[in-house]
């Protein structure tokens, strides 16, 4: 009997690796019987899992993170082998909110908030997909570039992915940011205005991984490696340009994205799910991350020694070479500091790298955390 293993995933088109591996016979074919369970909510993934109802899920990064250290919610161990994609969020604002920001840039925001604020209208509103989310400091990073206090000049809301259009459409809402397809469907139903592609942002930043029960890891070690080598197999089929006519008609199906099918096929333009080391999980990633929940005041610096201990690139290296792919050999790398083309060392030689530079153009090496946290204009890190 083959073991059966239950994940949870989010309607997203960053969950193609999961979808694609479960439609292809992937996992049949490390003798795995997976069921795929779509959840409303990001809250539902984190307990389902924490609860053991799940084994693992489709995970925001960060959410990941602050579920293993208990902020948030009551701690669970969980352990990331695997990323699952890089890029597909999309950060915009309501036709109306365009207008009175002008120029769609992080100084008309500036700008529109201080008219707000002197003719004695509510604050603007944004809804991301969960406080613990690259979505919520997408947004904060972008806000704060021009000076405008996250936590002070704007609400932020959070609201599930498919139900952001439709707040933006009924006015709850005057900008999002919000992972693909759904920054689509804002624009086509609701007449958004994109201000910023999480590629602009950063275009190597982490966005998803795959998470583990750290309970369920160690006790069946072999199953978990079979189940990176099976997604990771499927990522790299979801990453050609030749399957996205398949795997778009894959993805809008009512069992698992139910999104106009157009859409989905244009989304996945915006999303690298296995080249260039995408699938690889960087604990620099993991430094980054903790660096804007520091920024935000999300976490004091008492939790930062174990931020990164729920990533396990150890695992995603064992499992690597037997489904066909290069592995970095680190597991930090200084972040944002490549405006060109670059590489990183593998077991067979190297990996070609795009460049990274995030916006603001400062690179970040998880060596000096604390400092960088603190070095913005607008942080509660000191």
């Amino acid at each position: 009997m083959k073991p059966a293993i239950d994940l949870g995933f989010i309607a997203l088109t960053d969950a193609a690796p999961l979808i694609a591996a479960k439609a292809r016979g992937e996992f049949d074919a490390e003798g795995l019987d997976v069921t795929l369970h779509r959840e409303v909510s990001w809250a539902t993934i984190r307990d389902k899992l924490a609860a053991g109802v799940h084994q693992g899920a489709h995970m925001l990064a960060p959410l990941a993170i602050a579920t293993t250290l208990g902020v948030g919610s009551e701690p669970a161990a969980l352990s990331v082998p695997m990323s699952l994609n890089s890029g597909g969020a999309s950060l915009g604002v309501s036709a109306q909110l365009a207008i009175e920001m002008g120029e769609v840039t992080p100084q008309g925001l500036a700008n529109a908030v201080a008219a707000r604020r002197a003719a004695g209208k509510p604050a603007i509103s944004f809804a991301v997909v969960f406080p613990y989310s690259m979505h919520n400091y997408m947004l904060r990073f972008w806000a704060a570039s021009a000076g405008v206090d996250p936590g002070a000049d704007i609400r932020i809301t959070v609201a599930p992915p498919t139900a952001i259009a439709m707040r933006l459409r009924s006015g709850e809402i005057d900008g999002f940011c919000v992972g693909a397809p759904w920054s689509l469907v804002c624009q086509t139903d609701a007449g958004a205005h994109i201000a910023l592609e999480s590629s602009s942002f950063w275009s190597c930043a982490p966005d998803k991984v795959l998470a583990l029960s750290a309970l369920w890891t160690d006790r069946e070690p072999q199953q978990a490696l079979a189940l990176v080598r099976a997604i990771a197999r499927a990522a790299r089929w979801a990453d050609d340009p030749a399957n996205h006519p398949e795997l778009a008609a894959l993805l809008c199906r009512r069992e698992w994205l139910d999104a106009p099918r157009d859409l989905v096929a244009q989304s996945l333009g915006q999303i690298r799910f296995a080249r260039h080391a995408a699938l690889h999980p960087w604990r620099s990633h993991a430094a980054w991350i903790a660096s804007q929940m520091l920024r935000w005041g999300q976490i004091d610096a008492s939790k930062l020694p174990a931020v990164a201990a729920c990533y396990r690139p150890d695992l995603f290296r064992a499992a690597a070479g037997d489904a066909g792919l290069e592995a970095p050999r680190d597991d930090f790398k200084v972040e944002g500091a490549h405006a060109d083309w670059w590489s990183v060392p593998s077991a067979r030689g190297q990996i070609r790298m795009p460049p990274d530079s995030i916006l603001g153009g400062e690179a970040f090496d998880s060596e000096n955390l604390l400092a960088y946290a603190a070095s913005f204009a607008v942080t509660r890190a000191s």
